[in-house]
């Protein structure tokens, strides 16, 4: 699973609460508009007393607890730390970190940069998919008053919790316990739809439940891996559509219903299997094959590393969600070029090679020239340099 947010652009524990604040109006993350909010609401205040801030280069959470250790917490609390808050959907128990992190506070940074995506109107109406600890919808409150804000979370204990924190807050907004998934139509139209989970498929009840004009801000990716950008959709006058740009990389834990669940290696790769298979060479790096937007290019598939082993030998493999085809490139250090294994009714690693061919003649864009489009069909349509040139 990826980590609560993917923003690494901050020290881990800033110089408190003054320090988080300098930093975000210094990176431009905190708009003067999101300052009062910042100031009144704060983030301490619906973390529990028991949490796991996460370390985004080395991949590890670390064990704060309140009670034990107020001063570490209140750093943690109080700086651009993306703190894990539950653990493998509740079944975890004890003080250790568990297998999977399932709800969170994200980093304040971007936190308030999404919010800035956002572009609330005062007296505007919002509804808040993925309510986590409550501190966005709190956010939101403070701006546009709570009753103008409703938020809605899978996990019933989640759902109370930030509902708790929310009422001794003095912003009582609705909070209901509730796959998000459907929206929540009974108070609809809204003026924006802010996603907090990272999805694979999006709903076009989000669009139609957003009024023409308004925005839905969705994190969203491919199965191919967990990298995901956050697309800004700006609902057609005719509201039978959503289209925008990718605005800033971003890693969310997934929604809950859109969980990859893959079949297990040796569905694909059966015993003798790599004896029978078709070799040939590639010259892609593996480096290139990492990331958002080779998701965009390939498919229905999903991709996975391995670790570099004894003598700079990593393997790469591609995996087909829709049938069994399969193939692996082992790449070794000094050598330029990696030994491809594939089989199945797809040739993966020639779509692979033929999408960074493409990638390459079209001056390796990033996710910022890309976009999305969702219609009533409810597929999200890619495309490249604006909604007419669809990949």
């Amino acid at each position: 699973m990826t980590p609560p947010t993917a923003q690494p652009t901050a020290p881990a524990v800033d110089s408190g609460r003054d320090g988080l604040r300098r930093l975000l109006l210094d990176t431009g993350a905190l708009e003067p508009a999101w300052v009062p909010a910042f100031d009144a609401v704060r983030r301490a205040d619906f973390l529990p007393g028991v949490m796991w801030p996460h370390d985004m280069a080395t991949g590890s959470s670390r064990t704060v607890d309140k009670a034990h250790a107020p001063d570490a917490w209140q750093r943690y609390a109080d700086s651009d730390c993306p703190i894990v808050t539950q653990w493998d959907d509740g079944a975890h128990n004890g003080p250790d970190p568990g297998r999977s992190f399932s709800s969170s506070s994200s980093m304040p940074s971007l936190v308030f940069s999404m919010l800035a995506d956002l572009d609330v109107r005062e007296g505007q109406r919002v509804l808040e998919i993925g309510t986590g600890t409550g501190w966005n919808a709190a956010l939101l409150a403070h701006r546009l008053g709570a009753g103008n804000v409703v938020t809605v979370d899978v996990d019933g204990v989640v759902a109370a919790t930030a509902r708790a924190a929310l009422e001794r807050a003095g912003l009582p907004v609705r909070v209901l316990h509730r796959d998000g998934y459907p929206g929540f139509p009974e108070r609809a139209p809204y003026d924006r739809i802010i996603v907090t989970c990272g999805v694979r498929d999006i709903p076009y009840a989000w669009v139609e439940q957003t009024a023409p004009g308004g925005i839905v801000l969705v994190p969203w990716g491919t199965y191919y891996g967990p990298a995901e950008a956050t697309a800004r959709l700006v609902v057609a006058e005719d509201g039978r559509s959503a289209s925008g740009p990718f605005t800033r990389p971003v890693g969310f834990m997934r929604m809950r219903a859109q969980r990859l669940v893959r079949r297990q290696h040796a569905a694909y790769v059966p015993p003798g299997a790599m004896d029978r298979a078709e070799v040939s060479f590639t010259s892609v790096p593996a480096t290139d094959l990492d990331g958002f937007v080779m998701g965009l290019l390939v498919r229905d598939v999903t991709h996975v590393a391995d670790r570099e082993r004894e003598g700079g030998r990593r393997a790469v493999w591609l995996y087909g969600l829709s049938d069994t085809s399969w193939a692996v490139a082992v790449f070794r250090d000094g050598r330029k070029k990696a030994k491809v294994y594939q089989s199945g009714p797809r040739r993966l690693w020639k779509e692979a090679e033929t999408a960074h061919q493409w990638w390459n003649a079209s001056g390796r864009p990033g996710y910022e020239r890309f976009g999305l489009t969702v219609e009533r069909d409810g597929r999200a349509r890619v495309w490249l340099d604006g909604p007419d040139h669809l990949l």
